[in-house]
């Protein structure tokens, strides 16, 4: 019969659990090198021998079982009670070799909890130069746990890690710390409250749970207060005893002491961190980012964009003329290339994303903006949230569980929308190519980049001053403090960057590519079919002048002229057409017209299907032989009523703004509902975010215009 073993990878935040839950399960587990990354437990199998499958449960990095922050309460839970469903046979404890001693106090509260654990040192070589070494032999006797060298990142030692986790005789539970005799009587109450025989994890759920509001918890408020318990007291002389244990223990089993030498990593620290020319350098690094989103892209699009022609222009000759080819090219085809060709620029943004994050350089910039967003309500934690924002808002709302206060979690969930996502890309990149030439620069710039990094500067200014407006309003007694490690520089992993670019890129075609397609086959039908009586009038009037102009022997140019004038009038007859002339008044003050109503009104699915409405709209609307990109059709539309051009300066930069803040995600509502715990806040984001798009859009059309 089938056997399985559950094992869960328990650690400090960023000892590389992840990592291992990679190489013992082959999963596709994004790896990240600051703390906030796995905000829940990752899950995976693999086979350890012929008929033993071997469970892991990768759990949220967390520094104590006394857990102050949502993603540390996930791994608690799993460990509190035997009687949990996910609870592990055995524990792998990863340890950062560099960082034992701090490492340790986690490890020996685990221990305490009666669950068989094995410990694991990793990052070996790390610590080595470091000066760092220690007897593992001896390290093992002292602990009294089955101790072993792996190094996760390179995959060494799993093999030796995988024959411990196999071997029963193996598994062994081990009591670091003693309680007090004072305390017995009042934990043979807790045990018997919380159903608890391990005596440490009965005090230890029962000052978890003290403040919770439930017939249990005030039981044991009750059982501290005749017992005058002080939990704050106990905490200190718990952390207290278990240090001195630990102490002696890498005393007498380290081998080789660090060195008192300033470090190089100290040495790059002292500039990265420095509160002025850290900022400079950060900013500078943006700078040189988004100038290569657009300078290493210019090919690539344009290989797309010819691609996408040729096959729509195949794809039009061998289908039969009709409604199946006019979808085809016109909707699916139209709405997927206005997307797709953006793909380059997704891939560079998050190339370098996915090296500052292998390197260790977000938890330095979590260190450097502490201080610039204290004063906002938030703390440095909320940095790895908002600069994850730049990707996407959902995976970056639920890393702010990582912050252990409650008002600035919320306060970061509440902003983190207006940073600008991956999604926004291709719609800023259009918008800014009908604006400026390609061939623009400002000296060795690229203005297409200096005007991008504008916007994301925008989002983020718009965060910060948002943020600070909630705190205003948002009420906290809690405490406010910021604690985050600053892990060692690693040596980028081309794996785990090829990896995260692969995610990201796959998950905006095949994510973003059905939406796209669903939209896009939707609008093309409305856009396609109208009122019988508007349609009837609009073709009647065509045949009318197509008549004449043939009367007459008018040359191809005019006929052309006007069978481009009357796929417009029949869009403009349409369905859509119709709703799009309905919201009409309400936008036309920041200066669209009803086309871009109804792309603002699909981007509630998703932002970027923006790009692909526009496609299929002027798909449309073209001529058949038509094969321009959208950027070259929106440059050359014009407004019928006064023949200026559609996209003014005005107009383009009022709609970059309102992308820019515009909350038209559906995703991010549903995860701000979950995390927040109902709508409320969902409802407060979506309206303030729709108010701050639509005023900010009305002004700077307003003062443009003029």
């Amino acid at each position: 019969m089938e056997k399985q073993i559950t094992i869960a990878l328990v650690g400090n935040p960023n000892c590389g659990k992840t990592s291992l839950f990679n190489a013992l399960t082959g999963l596709k587990q994004k790896v990240s090198n600051f703390p906030g990354t796995t905000v829940e437990k990752k899950t995976g199998d693999t086979w350890l021998a012929p008929g033993i499958k071997l469970h892991v449960i990768d759990l949220p990095g967390t520094y104590s079982l006394y857990p102050k922050s949502a993603d540390e309460l996930v791994t608690y839970e799993i460990l509190r009670s035997k009687a949990e469903t996910n609870y592990p046979d055995l524990v792998v404890f990863i340890a950062d070799t560099a960082n034992l001693k701090r490492n340790l106090l986690l490890f020996t509260q685990v221990c305490d909890l009666g669950v068989p654990v094995i410990l694991a040192l990793n990052m070996q070589d790390v610590a080595e130069r470091r000066g760092i070494r220690y007897n593992q032999q001896n390290l093992q006797e002292k602990l009294g746990i089955p101790v072993t060298g792996i190094n996760a990142r390179n995959r060494e030692g799993i093999v030796e890690l995988k024959k411990l986790i196999l071997d029963e005789s193996k598994r062994k539970t081990r009591q670091f710390y003693s309680l007090q005799e004072e305390n017995q009587a009042m934990i043979a109450e807790l045990s018997h409250i919380t159903d608890k025989k391990n005596k440490y994890a009965a005090l230890q759920y029962a000052i978890n749970a003290a403040g919770l509001l439930s017939e249990k918890s005030k039981l044991i408020r009750d059982v501290f207060e005749k017992h005058q318990f002080d939990t704050n007291r106990f905490l200190e002389k718990e952390v207290l005893s278990r240090y001195q244990a630990i102490e002696e223990i890498i005393t007498e089993t380290r081998i080789k002491k660090e060195s008192t030498k300033g470090s190089i990593s100290k040495k790059v620290d002292n500039i990265l961190t420095h509160r002025i020319w850290g900022l400079v350098l950060f900013l500078g690094l943006m700078f040189v980012i988004f100038q290569a989103v657009f300078s290493w892209s210019t090919y690539p699009m344009d290989w797309v964009e010819m691609g996408f022609a040729s096959l729509s222009d195949w794809v039009s000759t061998q289908l039969p003329k009709g409604i199946l080819n006019d979808l085809v090219v016109e909707g699916i085809l139209a709405g997927l290339s206005g997307v797709i060709v953006f793909l380059p620029q997704i891939v560079v943004l998050f190339l370098f994303i996915a090296i500052l994050e292998d390197i260790g350089y977000m938890a330095r910039v979590g260190f450097i903006m502490d201080r610039i967003m204290r004063p906002f309500g938030m703390n440095g934690k909320s940095i790895v949230p908002l600069i994850g924002g730049m990707a996407c808002a959902v995976p970056s709302i639920m890393a702010s569980r990582s912050i252990e206060n409650k008002k600035e979690r919320l306060i970061t969930i509440l902003v983190t929308p207006l940073m600008s996502c991956s999604a926004r890309l291709p719609v800023y990149t259009l918008l800014i190519a009908l604006l400026i030439p390609d061939t623009a620069k400002w000296g060795p710039f690229n203005v297409h980049g200096l005007v991008l990094m504008g916007l994301y500067l925008l989002g983020f200014l718009a965060a910060i001053l948002s943020a600070w407006l909630f705190k205003q309003f948002i009420k906290s007694e809690a405490r406010d403090y910021f604690l985050m490690e600053l892990p060692g520089y690693k040596i980028p992993v081309a794996s785990n960057i090829l990896l995260t670019i692969w995610e990201k890129g796959s998950a905006f075609v095949f994510g973003a590519g059905k939406i796209i397609v669903a939209v896009s086959v939707i609008l093309w039908v409305f856009a396609s079919t109208g009122p019988t009586e508007n349609t009837n009038r609009v073709k009647s009037n065509y045949s009318a002048q197509k008549t004449e102009l043939e009367k007459h022997n008018a040359d191809e140019t005019a006929l052309a002229e006007l069978e481009l004038s009357y796929k417009s009038e029949l869009l403009e007859a349409s369905y859509a057409g119709e709703f799009g002339k309905l919201i009409e008044p309400v936008i036309r003050p920041l200066g669209f017209d009803w086309k871009i109503g109804i792309a603002l009104l699909t981007s509630l699915a998703a932002r970027e299907v923006f790009v692909g409405t526009m496609s299929t709209i002027y798909s449309v609307s073209g001529s058949d032989d038509d094969l321009d990109s959208i950027r070259n059709k929106m440059q050359h539309d014009k407004n019928p009523q006064t023949l200026q051009p559609s996209y003014s300066i005005a107009s383009v930069f009022s709609l970059l703004v309102f992308y820019a803040f515009a909350l038209q995600c559906m995703s991010t509502i549903a995860i701000v509902k979950k995390e927040t715990g109902g709508y409320k806040w969902a409802l407060i984001q979506f309206i303030y975010m729709t108010v701050l798009a639509y005023g900010s859009s009305w002004l700077i059309f307003t003062l443009l215009a003029d």
